[in-house]
Parts: C-alpha cells; sequence; structure tokens
C-alpha cells in the first residue's frame, strides 16, 4: 500500500477540528514534501520521525518519493502533535503495519529523536471531539489523565512508538486508560465565610453577587477585608455543573495548565494591575486565552482597579456583556468563552484612607477626584453591586464570634438560583424583556423608580443593572416579584456609582 490515510485533530481554540494525515510514497527523486499550511513546528516533524523510525529500529522510506498532506489545505496547523500520526502514516503507507485498525483510532502527540512520546497541550478538546466522533484515541501516557476527563472515551496512552506499532501487529495490546476524575468541589477546603467579621453590608453584597451572578466592586480603605471578601465568592457559588468543569478544564488545556488539581472548582483569577490587554482578554500572535476566559464560570478578582490602565479596563466592557470574546488574525479567528463574574477591589483615594477614622488622609481633593474618575462610566454601569467597606471598630474586629459559614450561605444561594432557573437564566445575564416581564412593576412604582433615577442621574443601563440586583433580592427572600423595598435596597448599591461618576 503506498497510501495511507491517518486521522487526528488541530487546536483552534477550544475547538479541534479533524486533520487527514494523508501519506503517499511514489517512485522519483527521493525527498519528503510537506503540505498543508503547516507552521514552522509541524515542518520540523519531518526530521523527528526521520530519527524517531530508525532509532527505533523502523525503515524510513529514504529511497522513495514522500508527500504528506494535512487536510484540510486552509486550516492553520500548529505544535507537534502531528509527529505520531505521520510517522504512522510513513509506517501504513510503506507496509510496515497495517492500517486498518487506525480506521476508528485517532491519534496524537510529539515524538523524541529516540521514539518516545512527549505530552502535548489541547489534548481535552481533541479526546471530546474523538468522543463525539465515536473514535479511540491514542496519546502519550503524560496525557492520559486528562484525555479520560472525556467519559466515555476509550483512551489508549503509550510511551513509545513501538508500543502503537506492537499494537497495529497484534503483538501487544495497549490497555484502555480508566481514570474517575475528582469529585465537583465548590472551593477548597479552608476558605469560608465565617471567618470574616463584621462588615454586614458587604457580606449581604457578596450573597446577592453569588445568587444572582452579580458584578461587584468593594471600596475601602487598605486592611478592611476587601480581599478576604472576595476569596471567599467561589465558596458560596454552587459546584460546577459537568459540562460547565469540562470547559473550564478545556480552556486550561489549551495553554497547558494542570487539570486535576483545580478540577471541578469555580476559578479564581487575580491578575496583577500591571497586567496588559493582551494578558487580560487574550491574543498575541498565536492567540490564545486571556484571564477574562480563564475566569470562565469563575471569578475574575481585579485588586486595586484604578491601577489597571484605564485601557486596559475598557476591553473587558464587551465581553462582560456578551460572554464570549474573539480574537480575530489575518487568515483566523478565534473564539474563548468569558463568562466571569467581575470582584473588584479599590481604595476611595491614593493614600487609601479617605473616610477611615484611624488614619487621616493627605490626598487633595483633585487627586482624590483624578483617583476615582480612572474608572470610566460605561464599565460602572456593568458593576450591578458597588459597596463601601469601611473600617471596622475594634469591638468588632477582636470578636470572637464567627459570621454565617459558606455552607449556610450557599444554601441560600442555591434556592436562589433555583428560581432563576425556571427562567431560563441567571439575573444577571436575563434578557431585558424577560427582566421586566419577571419584575412587572405596577405603575406607581414604576413612576417612582424613575423619578428616583432621575435625581440621581442614572443610566439606562444602571435602571436594568437595579431592576436584575432587586429581582435577586425578591429570589433570596421568595417574593414572586420585587416589592419597593428590594427596589430600595438596589438602588442603595448604586450610590457610589454616582460618586466616582463625580455627581
Amino acid at each position: 500500500m503506498t497510501l495511507a490515510i491517518i486521522n487526528t485533530r488541530a487546536s483552534l481554540g477550544l475547538d479541534a477540528p479533524e486533520v487527514l494525515v494523508e501519506v503517499h510514497l511514489a517512485n522519483g527523486l527521493p525527498g519528503l514534501t510537506l503540505v498543508g499550511l503547516a507552521e514552522a513546528a509541524v515542518k520540523e516533524s519531518r526530521e523527528r520521525v526521520r530519527s524517531a523510525l530508525i532509532n527505533a529500529g523502523l525503515e524510513f522510506p529514504t529511497t522513495r518519493r514522500i508527500t504528506l498532506n494535512l487536510a484540510p489545505a486552509d486550516l492553520p496547523k500548529e505544535g507537534g502533535r502531528f509527529d505520531l500520526p505521520i510517522a504512522l502514516g510513513i509506517l501504513v503507507a510503506s507496509g510496515q503495519v497495517p492500517g486498518e485498525a487506525l480506521e476508528t483510532i485517532e491519534c496524537l502527540g510529539e515524538l523524541a529523536l529516540d521514539g518516545k512520546l512527549r505530552p502535548v497541550t489541547g489534548v481535552l478538546p481533541v479526546a471530546l471531539a474523538a468522543r463525539r466522533a465515536g473514535r479511540a484515541l491514542i496519546v502519550p501516557r503524560a496525557n492520559a489523565d486528562e484525555a479520560a476527563l472525556a467519559s466515555g472515551l476509550e483512551v489508549l496512552p503509550v510511551e513509545h512508538l513501538l508500543e502503537v506499532v506492537a499494537h497495529l501487529l497484534g503483538q501487544r495490546h495497549i490497555a484502555a486508560h480508566h481514570a474517575e476524575p475528582p469529585p465537583l468541589e465548590a472551593v477548597a477546603s479552608g476558605i469560608d465565610l465565617a471567618e470574616v467579621r463584621g462588615q454586614h453590608q458587604a457580606r449581604r453584597a457578596l450573597e446577592i453577587a453569588a445568587a444572582g451572578g452579580h458584578n461587584l466592586l468593594l471600596a475601602g480603605p487598605p486592611g478592611t477585608g476587601k480581599t478576604m471578601l472576595a476569596s471567599r465568592l467561589p465558596g458560596i457559588l454552587p459546584p460546577l455543573e459537568e459540562d460547565e468543569a469540562l470547559e473550564v478544564a478545556a480552556i486550561r488545556s489549551v495553554i497547558g495548565l494542570p487539570l486535576t488539581d483545580q478540577w471541578g472548582r469555580r476559578p479564581f483569577r487575580t491578575p496583577h494591575h500591571t497586567a496588559s490587554a493582551v494578558a487580560l482578554v487574550g491574543g498575541g500572535s498565536k492567540p490564545r486565552p486571556g484571564e477574562i476566559s480563564l475566569a470562565h464560570h469563575g471569578v475574575l478578582f481585579l485588586d486595586e482597579l484604578p491601577e489597571f490602565a484605564r485601557s486596559v479596563l475598557e476591553v473587558m466592557r464587551e465581553p462582560m456583556e456578551s460572554g464570549t470574546i474573539s480574537l480575530s488574525r489575518a487568515n483566523h479567528q478565534r473564539r474563548y468563552p468569558a463568562r466571569f463574574q467581575l470582584v473588584a477591589a479599590m481604595n476611595p483615594c491614593p493614600c487609601g484612607h479617605l473616610g477611615d477614622p484611624r488614619n487621616r488622609c493627605h490626598c487633595s481633593a483633585a487627586q482624590i477626584q483624578r483617583y476615582q474618575q480612572r474608572l470610566s462610566g460605561p464599565l460602572l454601569d456593568r458593576i450591578d453591586l458597588q459597596v463601601e467597606v469601611p473600617a471596622l471598630p475594634p469591638e468588632q474586629l477582636t470578636s470572637q464570634q464567627p459570621g454565617e459559614s459558606s455552607a449556610t450561605v450557599r444554601e441560600r444561594v442555591l434556592a436562589a438560583r433555583a428560581r432563576q432557573a425556571r427562567r431560563g437564566a441567571l439575573n444577571a445575564y436575563l434578557p431585558g424583556r424577560e427582566l421586566e416581564a419577571a419584575c412587572a412593576l405596577d405603575t406607581a412604582t414604576r413612576a417612582w423608580l424613575a423619578g428616583v433615577l432621575e435625581r440621581l442621574n442614572l443610566s439606562a443601563r444602571a435602571y436594568h443593572r437595579v431592576l436584575r440586583v432587586a429581582l435577586t433580592l425578591a429570589d433570596l427572600t421568595g417574593d414572586a416579584r420585587p416589592e419597593r423595598r428590594q427596589l430600595m435596597e438596589a438602588i442603595g448599591y448604586r450610590q457610589l456609582d454616582r460618586l466616582l461618576k463625580g455627581g
């Protein structure tokens, strides 16, 4: 047989499109030609494959003309993942191994010069795609646990090229790898909301944020517990569903982060304020997911929010609304999910002590205004809950009485989310028409609310944010629709918005 076709897959964002490695041996001037929009690392595979075959004691057809085609031709191919399928294609085309068994198998892996298989990134999306196609998957042994997260897939782990050859010749069977994923957890043990002393309004806002999926801004002097509060938000969120956990793991897989230690936990990402726009939303010459995608189905915590470059923060506005980020380049486009929950913290002024009874603020009015107005109005409009976190009096700080535990608060959050599930979406993402229908405000309440919003000079987007928070408050208390008291509380979470805009 002089023609062989091997099934494998490329990596394109979170997608793993099918690639056929076609190998043809023909008479003519000896040589190897590789076509199919392969980048440099793929083109270099010819030398890795040649050395691996020879050092493994197999024959490399040096007297034949070898043509390798990676189809489809217009799909970009990157990395060393195509080494194994190229090597197997050459072996099948040269008649050294039969190719019938490979018709129901996909494979990928980078070859060392001695024939050993090295791990590659992005294996989980490949495993999910192979499962949908109904094929088994040969992977390097180091990638076996990751591939096994796609339950129901037959994963065949190997350490050396000769193991695959022996399996195809019927001399040795590769045992399928089965690994049960760890249980889905809400958050790592030891992080509990009960450890937070005082800060009742901030704790209340944290519960509302968890119940409705709302974005949250905490403002207050240093040392008042803003970071401590934010880090406990994942602990009161419900555990991930299996499909959500696989999405989170697939994003980590694409950039080569470990999966098993964070499996099933909601991400909690904390980029430094010196992060660039590319680091935050993704990009680069070879587009990779950024922090907003790594925080998908979890929490993105931005500490010292005004210290981030304004241009960096502005690129988050569209993903905060759409839940996705599209990265376009000249010849391709990649789309990554980015349904994250933003929690931000900031000081009230450059020195941090404005309104702090323990320390005197030394900032001028102009400095305070410039600092607070580093945040744009459109960005603030997208943050539903804005809460002041004041310095605690000594008696609260030294109190030994614990607050409510994360488990207790989570029960209320789960009950509120169950009501929202019947509507079809969390309140933070409920479409405008459905939001209005769910709130069902009477004429008098609507007129009262319009007057309040006009006096506070809040935008149309802020109006809908108020409705969303009020609806979440109603869900937490089990009410059918928001009452005026819940609308008043929701408006109270926009007062900081007015201050920061200079109102």
